[in-house]
């Protein structure tokens, strides 16, 4: 317990001073917004490390190892299954709310317009293949140095932590907590859900701490299935990567809160029901597979 208040309170300490300072220095709008977001990623390995300096605890366990031996599903999973998931998601909302699709992809046209750019004819769906592209190939691969920054604390020290003392579902509900309840100070600035809607930021805060759970169930089955963070952190910069590529086809303004994106209800929807299945199948034993 002394450990996991260490490695909690630095985490806490480190990324939300960060915060609170771009709040205070124009928020989501400073320039430099994305590099301080980039750097509050590594802020729960980092607190992982100093924690373990601090109690002499050592590196032996710190899940680096892939044990990709018997997981390779595990890590198939991991890399192309957010992307897919998210597909769903965004299909499904955009069935139900047909007058929000937009094939010509008009709005993204106008935003490069407007930004002064100039497109050939045919080169916006060739700009969107590739970004299609790079998100379910490459992201999960380049993302990898952030998402682990996050995964070496949340799925690599808090779970195996936490399922010390608790089950591995009660461990999964606390952990997703504490996720959620980390990114409260970015989701008060408007990160993912705005700012001008009803009960903000609470009702964003807890949005978020909502698709922690289902989401942390998905990343936390794949980091107990294969001792090691790496897999988690595969399929969370498979979610970054892949996570906005609904706007493309969307027209008008959409409640965040519902899709096309992923943390909305309906654009998240198959995330949702596959954290869910991951929540109910985490306290199965592993089954075995022959060689």
């Amino acid at each position: 317990m002394k450990r996991l208040a260490i490695f909690l309170g630095l985490t806490f300490f480190l990324t939300w001073t960060l915060e609170f300072a771009l709040m205070a220095n124009g928020g989501l709008a400073n320039s430099y917004s994305i590099f301080v977001l980039s750097a509050v990623m590594l802020m729960p390995a980092i607190s992982v490390v100093i924690t373990r300096l601090i109690t002499k605890e050592g590196f032996k366990d710190f899940g680096l190892k892939p044990h990709v031996r018997g997981n390779v599903r595990y890590y198939l999973i991991a890399w192309f299954g957010p992307a897919l998931l998210i597909a769903l998601g965004a299909v499904i909302y955009f069935l139900l709310f047909p007058s929000q699709f937009d094939p010509t992809m008009s709005q993204m046209a106008s935003l490069y317009a407007a930004q002064g750019v100039s497109l050939p004819e045919g080169s916006l769906l060739t700009i969107f293949i590739t970004q299609l592209a790079l998100g379910i190939f490459i992201s999960p691969l380049i993302n990898i140095i952030t998402t682990s920054g996050e995964e070496i604390g949340w799925r690599g020290y808090l779970l195996p932590k936490l399922m010390e003392m608790y089950s591995p579902r009660v461990a999964i509900v606390i952990s997703g907590i504490i996720w959620g309840l980390w990114h409260a100070p970015i989701i008060a600035m408007g990160h993912n859900y705005g700012t001008g809607y009803p009960t903000a930021p609470w009702g964003g805060i807890l949005a978020m701490v909502l698709f922690c759970l289902f989401i942390g169930s998905f990343f936390s089955l794949l980091a107990i299935r294969t001792k090691s963070f790496l897999p988690a952190s595969i399929a969370h910069g498979s979610l970054n990567g892949f996570a906005a590529i609904s706007i493309w086809f969307t027209l008008g303004t959409p409640s965040p809160f519902i899709g096309p994106l992923p943390t909305g209800i309906i654009g998240g929807i198959g995330l949702i029901v596959v954290g869910a299945i991951c929540f109910v199948r985490v306290g199965e034993p592993k089954p075995i597979v022959s060689e």
